[in-house]
């Protein structure tokens, strides 16, 4: 016996691939194409941060701008108590104006690694030391504007000591565990960028062996 699939079935598969032609054709047509790079300037330059100018040629030969900052890169630590919590700070962000609840993280310093980096990071502003130390993965933060790469560390912790704060931090220490965290994410208690990326790429270590557990 031969099985005929009903007509709108058929109309339907039909309409589909011509969505999906369509998609590929405007993909493709729409795609930016390789923007040449002609000079390069330096607008300011700070400890943290360089502002840059470029001027960039176009498939068609004309001249455009760009402005952008660099840095030497970030790291975003993601640490373990010996028990499954996370480590998080709570601290007031300047530009937000608000107390932001975050992983701990900051810039990778001239002269020394990403490793080298977090482990700073997490014993300035929690005061934790980690033997164990997992590179997780690493993202853009912001493709458009920023030129820069975060580095995602799971540390995990051994000693605690006192923070080792800078006179413009404030930085108070929060332990959650990883469904929590998750929660507060889901709620919007936790709004840091950094964090939420940072997550992202490790939360499957944690949910996933809580849940074969359970």
């Amino acid at each position: 016996m031969v099985m005929v699939a009903p007509i709108s079935m058929g109309l339907s598969i039909i309409r589909e691939k011509c969505l999906l032609k369509r998609w590929e054709h405007c993909f493709h047509k729409c795609m930016p194409r390789h923007l040449k790079k002609m000079s390069e300037e330096v607008i300011h330059e700070n400890p943290w941060s360089v502002y840059k100018h470029d001027v960039y040629e176009k498939p068609d030969g004309s001249e455009g701008n760009y402005y952008y900052l660099e840095t030497q890169g970030s790291v975003c630590i993601v640490p373990v108590l010996p028990d499954g919590r996370i480590v998080l700070v709570l601290q007031h962000r300047y530009l937000a104006e608000k107390q932001s609840i975050e992983l701990p993280s900051g810039k990778i310093k001239e002269g020394t690694s990403a490793l080298e980096s977090a482990q700073r990071e997490l014993l300035e502003e929690t005061g934790w030391k980690a033997t164990d130390w997992i590179k997780a993965g690493e993202f853009s933060p912001s493709n458009g504007y920023l030129k820069t790469t975060a580095h995602v560390f799971i540390a995990q912790t051994t000693d605690q000591q006192e923070q080792q704060l800078d006179d413009t931090e404030e930085i108070d220490v929060l332990y959650r565990r990883p469904d929590e965290f998750e929660d507060m994410i889901t709620r919007g208690d936790i709004s840091d960028g950094y964090t939420i990326a940072a997550w992202s790429l490790v939360r499957h270590r944690f949910l996933d062996r809580k849940n074969n557990t359970s």
